[in-house]
């Protein structure tokens, strides 16, 4: 525990988050771009990419998971999916076709579905009940810090090779190798156990028996937001169909970033105090109310409002969805609850992406971002509606 109260391994997961987070936040506001003027793609397959990367993770965030809770040494779990996301990130700078970009999202996508349920059931390892609410948003903070600093690198960068994004690509992949040395010699593992001291449940292959329904229904409602929380890539176009400059990309990505990390551990520790099902659903509400905004025509200035007003419920809700998690499920169970979690909002993302690519496409920006809209609130609502407002410890 350090002097600030948090525990010392949240402070290195989260340095490990924050440096693949540079990494990707310098690539991600710059790939759609890259995709459609260098490459030659269209917003629907800008939508398959997209889906695809985040879906690929799908199958083994469950694999992961219950592999997790059967081995009970997360941490193993984590090097190889961050040391996979690693290797595929100078393969971008090589590509010459969308298909490229496909195929290599996907396989970095295959490292986040490894990494992530271990991670986040570390970090609960890693806090008690009254401070889980603040680790996992100390975690989302310094993981969005990473998001700040990678757009402003990026705004740096691109204005000192010119625009030479190949180039741009190979030095945006240093921040992650990096990650990979704070993870090895400064993440500690928490709560090892032998498999033979398991309870007998627990060496069964996975099933939804060791879940309440509490957890179901919210899984459930997480499936029918993650319908709305499409790509952040079209948000990136959308401003640039408004006319903004192709070198401020980045600058409004950073800003919204801003945003989301000065929301996150305000986020988390309203949460362990007024109930985490109350501000995630606030945060889902104000979520469709930005993507109905962008459906509607908006000056510059009204662009960096929605930005903002986007980021500060974003990064109010990313940490507090996953204590959510911790509190509905036993600690014997939570690499399965967020591997299962994981999995479904990660597959539901491929169709949301492609909804609002092909629904762009075809019927306009307004049809677009008005299904998502819808989904959000929808989601809001249900979970109000659905879920106890205080759950198990």
């Amino acid at each position: 525990m350090t002097k600030t109260g948090f525990p010392r391994n949240i402070f290195a997961l989260g340095a490990v988050s924050l440096l693949t987070d540079v990494s990707r936040e310098m690539i991600f506001p710059i790939l759609p771009i890259f995709l459609r003027s260098v490459l030659g793609a269209g917003t629907a397959f800008i939508g398959l990419v997209e889906g695809v990367a985040e879906s690929a993770a799908s199958i083994l965030n469950l694999l992961s998971g219950w592999l997790s809770d059967r081995m009970r040494r997360r941490k193993t779990l984590m090097i190889w999916g961050y040391g996979l996301s690693a290797l595929t990130r100078p393969l971008i700078a090589l590509a010459t076709s969308g298909w490229h970009i496909l195929v290599v999202r996907f396989v970095e996508k295959i490292g986040k579905g490894i990494r992530v349920p271990p991670r986040d059931a570390l970090i609960a390892a890693s806090c008690t009940v009254e401070n889980r609410g603040r680790g996992f948003g100390l975690h989302r903070t310094m993981d969005n810090i990473g998001s700040i600093m990678g757009p402003l690198l990026a705004f740096s960068l691109l204005s000192f090779l010119r625009n030479d994004y190949r180039a741009f690509f190979w030095l945006a992949a240093l921040p992650a190798f990096l990650a990979i040395f704070v993870l090895l010699f400064l993440v500690q593992e928490k709560g090892e156990v032998n498999l033979s001291d398991a309870p007998r449940t627990f060496r069964q292959p996975f099933n939804f028996r060791q879940f309440d329904r509490p957890f179901l229904l919210f899984l459930a409602i997480s499936v029918l937001f993650e319908l709305a929380n499409s790509s952040n890539a079209f948000l990136l176009l959308r401003v640039k169909e408004v006319g903004l400059p192709t070198e401020l990309i980045p600058i409004i990505y950073l800003f919204c970033n801003i945003f989301k990390a000065a929301s996150s551990l305000p986020g988390g520790m309203l949460s362990d105090i007024l109930g985490r099902r109350n501000l995630l659903a606030l945060g889902w509400l104000v979520y469709g109310g930005c993507y109905l905004l962008f459906g509607f025509p908006f000056s510059l200035p009204q662009a960096w409002f929605i930005f903002a007003l986007y980021g500060l419920f974003s990064g109010m809700t990313e940490g507090i969805k996953k204590a959510l998690v911790a509190d509905l499920v036993t600690e014997e169970a939570r690499g399965s609850a967020y591997g299962i979690h994981s999995f479904l909002t990660n597959l539901t993302q491929l169709p949301a992406s492609l909804i609002l690519g092909i629904l762009w496409q075809k019927w306009g920006v307004f049809v677009a971002f008005s299904c998502g809209a819808l989904f959000a609130l929808s989601a809001g609502v249900l979970l109000l509606t659905s879920i106890p407002s205080r759950t198990r410890a």
